[in-house]
């Protein structure tokens, strides 16, 4: 039987890797647009494009405004050619079909307080990938292009057992939606990339629900990046999501070690964790050669809530608690169900998904708080 399934898995192998490599080809695509509207690369713009795409836009009286994409191109070649102009682009979803994709994009420009959203229909021609038609709309946003790195696990199972397990929907969920209240840009990055396994989700809770139906958030778990598709620069703060997969390959991750070391010692930036997430920062050490967590205050879900007669506990790889006491750390935790967080410097970490909120809108304090000081 093992012998059929390895087979069947050999056969759909090229064709998953064939949709991967075209996947990626109309990101490019669409990144070409992007970087070229935002750093005024009229190359770039006309490398996206099928010469004879349309624009299908609003302007002023007009409902519909149709623009030549070689007119739309110009319009770049008015700036400083290279210069970034102040739009901010990112990639929300791509749907493939065979030689047809659509795509979406968001396009924030936070000085004007606006955001756009642009929709692709993409055709794969003479073995190039190119836009062929774009329409876009506009609306009023608080999104001030600061950004949330949200780091989260590929493991389905606790260990090598045959336990399933996955990252707290509540927690990602709970904190995501405090950020793009606040005006934040939540990505997501995972060891291997791509989705992640899902657990304790609630779908009475009103919130949850309505993340759980939300096609481009779901895009976004389903697409993570892989760690070397990150630039640390752009981020505020890393944030690790617990649930019982984050006690497995995030912990011992040495390209997030580095990622989430740098945003906290380059860009000043804080790192924070909820529950069993915080297991992901028990092993990072700072430039001086010290854990992280040494001398600090630090929550996280206590080694006394697990339960120690469980099947899954034979197979946890560390004790959180006792990991962060043996390393210098100060544990600290409240009665169960009950939100506890603690704050030491640009440290922040919380008991459980009660907390996850919490330590959100600690975080977008911290960030302000540092931003209006070094605008002063």
């Amino acid at each position: 039987m093992k012998k059929v399934i390895y087979f069947i898995a050999l056969l759909f192998l090229p064709i998953c890797l064939l949709a991967q490599t075209e996947e990626a080809s109309v990101k490019k695509c669409i990144e070409n647009y992007i970087n070229g509207s935002s750093y005024n690369k009229p190359d770039s713009i006309e490398k996206a494009f099928y010469p004879e795409a349309n624009l299908f836009l609003s302007h002023k009286d007009k409902d519909l405004w149709i623009v030549p994409v070689k007119e739309y191109t110009k319009w770049f070649e008015k700036g400083i050619q290279g210069q970034f102009n102040g739009r901010i682009g990112r990639i929300i979803s791509i749907d493939l079909y065979n030689n047809i994709a659509l795509a979406k994009a968001e396009i924030v420009i936070p000085n004007k307080k606006v955001e756009y959203i642009d929709m692709f229909l993409l055709k794969k021609i003479q073995g190039e990938w190119k836009i062929i038609s774009k329409s876009a709309s506009s609306l009023e946003s608080n999104k001030s292009g600061r950004n949330i790195l949200f780091i989260v696990s590929n493991a389905h199972y606790y260990g090598k057992s045959t336990i399933t397990t996955g990252n707290s929907f509540s927690e990602i969920v709970n904190a995501y939606d405090t950020f793009k209240t606040a005006g934040y840009t939540v990505d997501f990055v995972s060891p291997e990339g791509g989705s992640i396994p899902l657990g304790y989700i609630n779908t009475s809770d009103t919130l949850q629900k309505q993340y759980l139906y939300d096609q481009d958030f779901m895009y976004a778990l389903k697409n993570t990046r892989k760690p070397a598709e990150i630039d640390s620069k752009k981020y505020k703060a890393v944030h690790y999501i617990g649930g019982g997969s984050a006690m497995y390959d995030v912990p011992e991750n040495v390209a997030i070690q580095t990622i989430a070391l740098k945003v906290y010692e380059e860009n000043k930036g804080i790192i924070s964790s909820v529950c069993h997430g915080t297991a992901g920062i028990v092993n990072l050490k700072t430039n001086d050669g010290n854990y992280l967590v040494a001398g600090k205050k630090i929550s996280g879900y206590p080694d006394s809530f697990e339960k120690q007669d469980g099947e899954y506990f034979k197979y946890f790889p560390f004790l959180i608690q006792k990991t962060i006491e043996e390393r210098g750390g100060v544990f600290k935790f409240s009665a169960r169900s009950v939100s506890h967080i603690e704050t030491d410097g640009r440290i922040v970490t919380g008991q459980n998904f009660e907390s996850s909120r919490g330590v959100a809108l600690k975080i977008i304090e911290l960030i302000n708080g540092s931003f209006a000081i070094s605008q002063y």
